[in-house]
């Protein structure tokens, strides 16, 4: 009996970096065998991130071990005949086949999906691109920062006005594509179950950096003023805008949305006869002097600490949170009891804690982190369980294929 759902499912990961790998990953976590590829004596770039000056130092391979766990690394040069040879050999046997490779690679390496689905009809062939799989920048190279945050809108219009955009956190869009990668890779697992039939699925940076961004651009879609909207947003209103707490935390209070929750929030300041003053009187009021009003909410907010107001807000049973700090999460045993952050249950991996994949089933026990493989780790037990002889595996070596 198979321990795990995908149990059985072979994945070839022909991927780079993270969002593509990351859906790889997730699938790994579920029991699937993925056979992560990568170029000889280099790797994949995800190996170095964690080293880069925009990154966290922690003396280990930390972003390696967050998206390059539970997989097996063959290193195969595919600039050779023998190289893509053995990709073929795999490709022949897997259930899927993951790549974000650029369309002239992918062609001029014969990888689209209609040269590999030719050889295995019953192949989930998994694409990942910048810009989508038609247009002027289908053949673009992209990466989150640009696609995602960038060209979507996103970036323009995630920032307090008047202010210049802000760089994103390193995959901060990888990470969400690659869930939506995988919702496309298990849809067509389940229409092969159903009609036996492999599929072509695919999903773009762009694509779900607009979907990020839809609460706005849907706007913008069906007509609507933005120079308006941006007009009306240049201020904003006191429930919308952060505070700052004497210790320097932030409190967010954007759920304050009806008169009856601003009046609760205005007792637990002690500041209700705020709604008698003639500036406040009527929510119309309020709109208009929402700068001076949220400057005395601030006022107030500075003269206790985050923990003293959030005690007064939860026994108010009021939807004001506090802003975490990246640091926060390390601890918060919110994050702990739900396993948005799973320990290692081997003790080859460096970093205490990993952060977890958001998918949860019941009944679909994780395999759990297991240690990202060295650059090439697998090659030999790989290219055996492939036909491939002592011998050939020596020759392949010493042709510096693999």
């Amino acid at each position: 009996m198979n321990q795990h759902l995908f149990s059985g499912v072979k994945v070839v990961d022909c991927a780079t970096v993270i969002a593509a790998p990351a859906a790889a990953m997730i699938l790994a976590d579920f029991g699937a065998d993925v056979i992560k590829i990568e170029q000889p004596k280099t790797g994949d770039m995800l190996r170095m991130l964690s080293d880069i000056s925009t990154t966290p130092d922690a003396g280990n391979d930390w972003f390696w071990q967050l998206d390059g766990r539970n997989k097996r690394s063959l290193a195969v040069d595919l600039k050779s005949d023998q190289g893509l040879a053995i990709l073929m050999r795999l490709v022949s046997q897997a259930d899927v086949f993951i790549t974000n490779h650029p369309y002239p690679v992918r062609e001029s390496l014969g990888l689209t999906y209609e040269t590999l689905h030719e050889a295995n009809p019953r192949l989930i062939y998994a694409s990942l691109t910048a810009y989508g799989e038609h247009g002027p920048e289908r053949d673009r190279k992209g990466f989150d920062q640009l696609a995602y945050w960038a060209r979507s809108g996103l970036m323009e219009i995630m920032r307090e006005p008047g202010t210049m955009p802000t760089q994103g956190l390193p995959g901060m869009g990888d990470h969400p594509t690659g869930v939506a990668l995988y919702a496309g890779i298990v849809t067509a697992l389940l229409h092969r179950e159903r009609t036996g039939e492999g599929s072509f699925v695919h999903t773009s940076l762009l694509a779900n950096g607009l979907w990020s961004a839809a609460g706005i651009a849907q706007g913008a879609m069906a007509g609507g003023d933005m120079s308006a909207y941006r007009e009306t947003n240049r201020i904003y209103s006191a429930m919308f805008r952060p505070y700052q707490t004497e210790d320097g935390y932030w409190l967010q209070f954007n759920m304050i949305r009806d008169e009856e929750l601003l009046s609760l929030t205005l007792a637990a300041l002690d500041l209700i006869h705020l709604l008698a003053d003639p500036q406040f009187n009527s929510m119309d009021k309020l709109w208009t002097h929402r700068e001076a009003f949220g400057h005395l909410i601030q006022e107030k907010i500075a003269t206790g600490s985050a923990a003293h107001w959030m005690s007064i807000f939860e026994s108010h049973g009021l939807p004001i949170n506090q802003v975490a700090r990246i640091e926060d999460t390390v601890v918060d045993p919110q994050i702990r009891l739900n396993q948005m952050a799973v320990q290692p249950k081997v003790d080859n991996i460096e970093t205490p804690w990993i952060i977890n994949h958001p998918i949860q089933v019941s009944g679909a026990p994780q395999v759990g982190p297991v240690r990202a493989p060295g650059l090439g780790e697998h090659n030999a037990e790989i290219l055996a369980e492939l036909g491939y002889t002592p011998a050939d595996i020596q020759t392949l070596r010493d042709n510096e294929v693999i």
